[in-house]
């Protein structure tokens, strides 16, 4: 509700502040008394853009504040606390300020923070209904028209269940059409993947493999020179090395003296000999280790030719080749998720649109049943209002959104002989003033109606009435 209303500057106004009490208040006054000028500044402090003339003649600027009390829940309270707006100390109460300077810039603040003008009209449009012959301003909205039916049905809770149903299973349908896009241009990277890791299970090449082939080849390639080099060594060490250091060592054994110089030349000889030893049984086993072998030599030519061409197609060194294996064989099994995944999103989808379905049969039941009821009531409010032959229809149109499985138009009849029509093609402009003046009365038995400004409520109604 509307607690107060203050106006700066304002057109021909230099100040006014309203302090408005619980229930109906009337503000009369002659032609050009500024009963207009309220209904601009509020206007304007609600969203609407800035003309030239809201400037007092004279003043650099002009300011409008309005000052709402919401309850917890309500839509607008809900807008604040999703944009962290609320009054910490006071979280019911919403301040709303629009400032308007001489340069025609303007600028907006709810609760003292500053917004955009998008920001203020998405705010404000629950929290005024404007009422004028011609001007009902909320109730030609089809999508209002669908909540008060809903509320008149205590089907709030229910309403809100459909909309966070419909909201998943969207969600559900846009990832998976995603999912199938970047599925449908993986395709043919999958093929080449494929392809290339077959490629790669039947090479099947290892770590460190490249490197030991290459030595090996080497050692192979090199084996005739090898042997010829190391054989007249091993005869050398085996026929005069060793056995040299052998009698040279029985020689020392055998003189008698404890001179330091001797013991250590004994030491050395002795070791000279051992590792001469050792020597021959490596060179040994080298030259076992190196055989000259055309088939085998043959054979690691072909493994590393092999090798090197897979490497060349895939662009990296041989002895990289695992890696690369590795690489692929993970990318596989990401796309296989990928698929795995558009399976899961499907049945999402599939889950999402049966509890979205289930939640909005028991809307469209609830809906159904209440659209009499309001219909009627409605109807008899009409015929307080002195329309003795109007009555309301509320129609029910298929539809398939986050609001459910129909969609509402409120039609009426004021003339017997007339088909029912939308409210706003209602000519006279009294007859559609009483109209919503009875919806109102009625929704505001289970609604939580805005705050209900009527300007010249009486025009065009007759005075009994």
């Amino acid at each position: 509700m509307l607690r107060q209303l203050t106006v700066r500057n304002f057109a021909l106004v230099d100040a006014i502040d309203i302090e408005f009490a619980p229930g109906l208040t009337v503000i009369t006054g002659e032609s050009g008394a500024g009963k207009s000028i309220l209904l601009n500044a509020l206007a304007l402090v609600l969203g609407r853009r800035a003309g030239a003339n809201v400037l007092r003649p004279g003043a650099a600027a002009c300011e409008v504040a309005a000052d709402f009390e919401l309850e917890r829940g309500a839509a607008a309270w809900r807008y604040l606390r999703e944009h962290e707006l609320l009054d910490a100390m006071a979280p019911e109460r919403c301040l709303v300020r629009r400032t308007v300077s001489g340069g025609g810039r303007s600028r907006a603040f709810v609760n003292g923070a500053p917004v955009n003008l998008g920001a203020l009209q998405t705010l404000c449009e629950p929290l005024v209904d404007v009422y004028a012959q011609h001007a009902h301003r909320s109730l030609l909205s089809h999508s209002v028209q669908l909540s008060l039916l809903d509320d008149y049905a205590n089907a709030g809770a229910l309403a809100q269940s459909v909309r966070e149903a419909f909201s998943a299973w969207q969600a559900a349908q846009d990832a998976l059409t995603a999912a199938r896009s970047q599925a449908d241009g993986e395709r043919e990277r999958e093929a080449l993947l494929n392809y290339q890791a077959d490629e790669l299970r039947a090479l099947a090449p290892a770590p460190g493999e490249f490197e030991a082939l290459e030595a090996q080849r080497r050692r192979l390639g090199a084996a005739s020179d090898i042997r010829a080099a190391i054989d007249g060594h091993l005869q050398a060490l085996d026929e005069d090395v060793i056995v040299r250091l052998a009698r040279a060592g029985n020689d020392l054994d055998a003189i008698d003296d404890a001179h330091p110089a001797l013991a250590a030349g004994r030491e050395h000889a002795q070791a000279a000999r051992a590792n001469a030893e050792e020597a021959l049984a490596a060179l040994r086993d080298y030259l076992a280790a190196v055989p000259e072998d055309a088939a085998a030599l043959a054979e690691v030519d072909q493994r590393l030719d092999a090798l090197h061409d897979v490497a060349r197609k895939h662009r990296v060194r041989p002895a990289q080749l695992p890696d690369a294996a590795a690489q692929v064989e993970a990318e596989l099994a990401n796309l296989e998720a990928s698929a795995q995944r558009i399976d899961a999103l499907q049945a999402a989808c599939c889950d999402g649109e049966r509890a979205y379905g289930e939640a909005a049969t028991q809307l469209s039941s609830k809906r159904r049943e209440a659209a009499v009821g309001f219909a009627r009531e409605v109807t008899a409010k009409l015929a307080e209002l002195r329309l003795n032959d109007a009555m309301l229809e509320v129609e029910l149109a298929p539809t398939r959104n986050e609001r459910g499985l129909e969609s509402a138009r409120y039609l009426a009849r004021t003339n017997p002989n007339h088909p029912a029509a939308p409210l706003k093609d209602i000519a006279s402009g009294g007859e559609l003033a009483r109209i919503g003046l009875a919806i109102e009365a009625v929704a505001a038995q289970r609604s939580a109606l805005p705050t209900l400004v009527l300007d010249e409520a009486d025009v065009g109604v007759g005075g009994a009435t």
